[in-house]
């Protein structure tokens, strides 16, 4: 029997990457990076974890490490799309409340970080969570790749997300906050998510994000310590594999 704090996680993963192709399946100290990401979730222990793909040969890396691995469409528009079907096929009974999306590219993302993106959810005016750590690098702040959040603080280590941008903001003196892509939805806010037409901010700022708190819907962010490397490009994946290198790496 399911735990009522239990949520389902999904790790939506696909073979198509312009700058890095291949991408899931890169090796990082002889176990492929989609792996890594997969037991980290597993280690955040709050719930089963499968990996939404595309592509038979990801669900197959992840089935032989010993995980579980669903197969979706290959037109989904983002990965939020891509856990919605995978939702409906692991879980179509729809005994889970909330499911977490954990990003497939985030090899080094701390079991602590995904448990925290599930916290907010408790508050029940809340539809989806999300988390951020400290801008602590200058170059950073005007890093368009780096994703700020505008929000009003609610707590020390967690506030109400008002806006996502690429620019630097808010204005003024003050931290900044790196949003980091992983997200905790309530079943009924995802289900209303994909069913809206991309938004205009959204197309603007190039932020799926925004199309929920275009429609109203409340995003909450939990505070955490550390930033994970994105892998996008072959640089990216020579960092995390010296981030994950013995007697760290797992």
């Amino acid at each position: 029997m399911r735990s009522a704090s239990e949520a389902l996680v999904l790790i939506p993963a696909r073979m198509a990457a312009t700058r890095l192709p291949g991408k899931p399946l890169a090796d990082i100290h002889g176990v492929p990076m989609i792996v890594h990401v997969w037991r980290r979730a597993f280690e955040a222990q709050i719930g089963p974890v499968v990996v939404a793909t595309d592509d038979h040969d990801i669900a197959a890396a992840v089935r032989v490490a010993g995980g579980e691995a669903v197969i979706t469409r290959t037109d989904h528009e983002n990965g939020s799309a891509r856990i919605h079907e995978a939702a409906g096929i692991v879980d179509s009974a729809r005994h889970y409340d909330v499911i977490v999306n954990v990003q497939g590219d985030l090899p080094t993302i701390e079991p602590a970080s995904i448990a925290a993106c599930f916290a907010p959810l408790a508050d029940p005016a809340v539809d989806i969570a999300t988390i951020a750590a400290l801008i602590d690098r200058d170059e950073d702040r005007t890093n368009e790749n780096v994703v700020k959040i505008v929000g009003s603080p609610l707590s020390a280590n967690r506030l109400r997300a008002l806006y996502f941008t690429r620019a630097t903001a808010p204005w003024g003196d003050g931290p900044l906050l790196h949003h980091i892509g992983l997200y905790a939805y309530r079943r009924a806010a995802l289900d209303r998510y994909v069913a809206l037409p991309p938004s205009a901010l959204e197309k603007r700022e190039k932020l799926e994000q925004l199309r929920a708190l275009e429609a109203g819907m409340r995003i909450d962010v939990a505070l955490v310590d550390a930033v994970p490397l994105g892998v996008d490009t072959p640089a990216d994946l020579e960092r995390a594999r010296s981030l994950l290198a013995a007697p760290h790496g797992r």
